[in-house]
């Protein structure tokens, strides 16, 4: 039997279907490269934000439309957070899955078919590390944790997720060994808020520190890339380590989401403007050239003229590297689903287009920092050259430690000897301009 996985939401979302393509193939399934081939259509839905939510319901309705005798399993959030709903209002589904116990694909798949799908046992053999990949040549992404308790007021996923649970260390350990044999070269490591990594355990504080010094003793020339670190909970211990092994890249992906106090109470989060400038000020002091992403949320509830002004301020003295805007999504069963002072959509977004052409000059600038500079970057594909053809061969792809896969610029590599390149690799370059938020970068002979 062939399946067809259409893939959407985040990079936790992506593991998650990774793992399912793992158990489906070890249990006799093929993959197929399309959905024309395919006997099931596996849609691994996002339940997080409106938009998202409406992105893989119409992605249903369209593989329903193309394909009216297939069967079409709805997996994921969505899933788990409608899982009452969605049987009634979703009939164009055959079947449904959430996200609790991904191995259960193997029966869900095999039930929507009316078919004798193969013993579960066999699936205990799974090694996280050998699961397919979707990520980009030369990365994985390897989920520390799953669920959240910070509990912020917008955010639905302690509905869907759940409470924070963290993975053991040997088991993350491993999974990281295995990549790495595998020829990965990049571990971006990712949760909801990975810098709470084993709250819970014993104290409530971060191991993160400890899992990343396990994963230090792993051999190799590789990047260990950090993702979504809570600030209130950035252990600062972290920074020892990356002042000592410059295979954990000084990037940091920390969502401030606000810097008025006023509304980071009201999201549940127990920041401050000048607390933010000081963590930031903290880690650049220790690391001169950490690379810094954060979000901004705009119109959530009772956000006043003032409190935009006092996130403007922020954003002016912060000098992030890569910031992301967002129009706040009222989602139902938050917290902040039934506060007063809601916020025109249009106001929202007209906010959030404030803030994202005064961040333009400010990436722009922070990325010439990189000019003159000789790094490795890790080469993602070929190009061709839309102006000259004949130079096509010697364009090419790839990412420096200050771009994270997918969200930020790219390096656009100019070799003059394409023998030494090789996807998924590492390859020493300088940079030599800025093009956009993109770099230009010359391989060193």
């Amino acid at each position: 039997m062939k399946f067809f996985l259409d893939p959407f939401g985040c990079v936790k979302n992506q593991v998650d279907a990774e793992n399912m393509m793992a158990f489906l193939v070890k249990t006799g399934w093929e993959n197929a490269s399309d959905a024309e081939t395919a006997d099931l259509i596996i849609v691994n839905s996002c339940g997080f934000i409106e938009s998202a939510k409406q992105e893989s319901i119409n992605a249903v309705l369209e593989w329903r439309k193309l394909y009216p005798a297939k069967k079409i399993l709805l997996a994921g959030c969505l899933s788990q957070r409608y899982a009452a709903e969605l049987p009634q209002l979703l009939p164009e589904a055959d079947a449904f899955m959430g996200v609790e116990d991904i191995a259960q694909i193997v029966e869900k798949a095999g039930k929507t078919l009316t078919y004798d799908s193969h013993e579960l046992s066999r699936i205990n053999n799974i090694i996280s590390g050998e699961r397919p990949l979707l990520s980009l040549p030369g990365s994985a992404y390897v989920k520390i944790s799953e669920g959240c308790n910070n509990c912020c007021s917008y955010c639905a996923i302690p509905l869907i997720r759940g409470s924070l649970v963290s993975r053991k260390i040997p088991d993350i350990v491993e999974e990281c060994r295995t990549l790495l044999k595998r020829g990965i070269v990049e571990l971006n490591i990712i949760g909801q808020d990975i810098g709470a990594y084993g709250h819970g355990e014993e104290a409530k504080v971060s191991r993160l520190p400890e899992l990343l010094n396990a994963i230090s003793l792993l051999d190799g020339h590789f990047w260990v890339r950090l993702l979504y670190i809570h600030p209130n909970h950035f252990p600062l211990q972290i920074l020892d380590l990356m002042e000592s092994d410059k295979r954990f890249l000084p990037y940091f992906d920390v969502p401030f989401q606000h810097a008025s106090e006023k509304i980071l109470s009201a999201m549940n989060r127990a920041g401050s403007h000048e607390a933010y400038l000081t963590l930031l000020e903290t880690i650049r002091a220790r690391l001169p050239h950490a690379v810094i992403r954060s979000t901004f949320m705009l119109g959530f509830p009772g956000e006043t003229e003032e409190d935009f002004a006092a996130l403007l301020d922020f954003q002016q003295k912060a000098n992030l590297d890569w910031l992301g805007c967002f129009a706040y999504s009222r989602e139902e069963g938050t917290a902040s689903y039934s506060m007063k002072g809601r916020i025109p959509q249009k106001t929202a977004n007209k906010r959030k287009q404030t803030i994202e052409e005064r961040q333009i000059p400010i990436t722009e600038k922070n990325m010439e920092h990189f000019i003159g500079q000789t790094l490795d970057v890790l080469i993602e594909e070929q190009i061709a050259d839309p102006v000259n053809a004949e130079e096509s061969e010697n364009l090419w792809l790839g990412r420096l430690y200050c771009q994270a896969p997918d969200i930020d610029g790219a390096a656009v590599v100019v070799s003059q000897n394409t023998e030494k390149l090789r996807v998924g690799s590492f390859a020493k370059c300088r940079v030599v301009t800025r093009r956009g938020f993109d770099l230009e970068v010359r391989v060193c002979l």
